[in-house]
C-alpha cells in the first residue's frame, strides 16, 4: 500500500511539473519575412508631385501628367484636350479620376528604377512608361 502511495504523489509531482515547465516557442521570423509582410500590410502611397512624361509602348511620347500635393492631377495628351481631377489608390492601384462624366482609369504600376521611371499598367493591358520630368 505504501509503494502505491509513493506512486501516486511521484506520478502527481511529476504531472505538476511538467505543466510547469517552459513551452516551446516559435521561430522568430526572418528580416526579410517581416518586410514583405509589412510592405504588403502598408497602403501604397499616391504618386510623388511633380511632371511625368508618359511613353506608350513604342517609346513615343504622348502626353504629360501633373501631379500636385493635393492630389490634384492634369493631363496634358498630344491632341487631344487638357484633362483634370483627382488620383487616388484603390485597391494598390493609381487611379485618376477626372471631373465631369469621364470614367475613372486605374493603372497597376511597377516598382520604380533608380531614375524614377515606372511602368504602369490600364486595365485593358496597355504598358506606358512613366519618367519624372527633369526640372
Amino acid at each position: 500500500m505504501r509503494y502505491l502511495g509513493r506512486l501516486a504523489v511521484a506520478t502527481s509531482i511529476t504531472l505538476a511539473l511538467a505543466g510547469c515547465g517552459k513551452k516551446e516557442e516559435a521561430p522568430a521570423p526572418a528580416a526579410s519575412e517581416v518586410a514583405a509582410a509589412t510592405e504588403a500590410a502598408a497602403p501604397k502611397a499616391l504618386p510623388t508631385p511633380g511632371v511625368y512624361e508618359v511613353s506608350d509602348a513604342s517609346g513615343k511620347v504622348v502626353g504629360t501628367t501633373t501631379i500636385n500635393a493635393d492630389g490634384s492631377y492634369a493631363d496634358d495628351s498630344v491632341g487631344s484636350p487638357r484633362v483634370a481631377g483627382i488620383v487616388k489608390m484603390v485597391d494598390g492601384k493609381t487611379c485618376f479620376d477626372p471631373s465631369g462624366k469621364a470614367p475613372e482609369e486605374c493603372f497597376t504600376d511597377s516598382a520604380a528604377a533608380a531614375d524614377g521611371s515606372f511602368t504602369a499598367t490600364d486595365a485593358k493591358g496597355a504598358v506606358m512608361t512613366v519618367r519624372p520630368k527633369a526640372k
